[in-house]
């Protein structure tokens, strides 16, 4: 495998850490790629396949999987996979960029684990769990039930941010992005 560096964004589900990826993305000089998932989850209307996901049936999924195609994978929910593709990773370093994910908690300590020393870990911490409720229902794309059990994950992964090399708080937005921005460029020099 081609070596590149490794930028990993993780968070419970409404933390903030797709925005801040999407932040970094669009700074050149950070010299980044976005490592598009594989999930088996509906596509949402307003995504893109093989832009924002590469949505793939069950059976095709569980497939990749046993042809060792996934650097990590995770059931999340009840026939519900995500994972990260060998050959993504690949192809961005053949680019000569660096990868950056935007990953679950445990997607992003498998990463960590799978990259060490390449890779950094960052976890995006909202400020209260009331904060990363509100954010939830603010965007309108979630049944009831499926907030709470966003919230009652949300407060299980929280238990994980000592296991990251760097916590960022996303209590105002331009802090956090500064700060991603920061953390991002002092471990690319590094």
């Amino acid at each position: 495998m081609t070596k590149g560096k490794a930028i990993i964004f993780s968070a419970p589900s409404g933390a903030g850490k797709t925005t801040i990826v999407r932040h970094l993305l669009q700074m050149q000089e950070l010299n980044l790629s976005f490592s598009i998932s594989a999930t088996t989850r509906a596509k949402r209307d307003y995504e893109v396949d093989g832009k924002d996901y590469h949505f793939i049936d069950v059976a095709t999924f569980k497939q990749k999987i046993e042809q060792n195609e996934f650097i990590e994978w995770e059931e999340v929910y009840k026939n519900q996979f995500y994972g990260t593709l060998r050959s993504e990773i690949e192809n961005i370093w053949k680019q000569g960029k660096h990868v950056i994910f935007d990953v679950d908690v445990v997607g992003g300590l498998n990463l960590k684990k799978f990259f060490g020393e390449q890779a950094i870990a960052i976890f995006v911490k909202p400020p209260s769990i009331e904060a990363l409720e509100q954010r939830l229902r603010n965007r309108s794309t979630e049944t009831p039930e499926k907030i709470e059990m966003r919230i009652s994950k949300a407060q299980h992964e929280l238990s994980f941010e000592s296991k990251f090399d760097k916590v960022l708080v996303n209590d105002t937005l331009q802090h956090a992005l500064e700060n991603a921005k920061l953390y991002v460029q002092q471990f690319l020099q590094s």
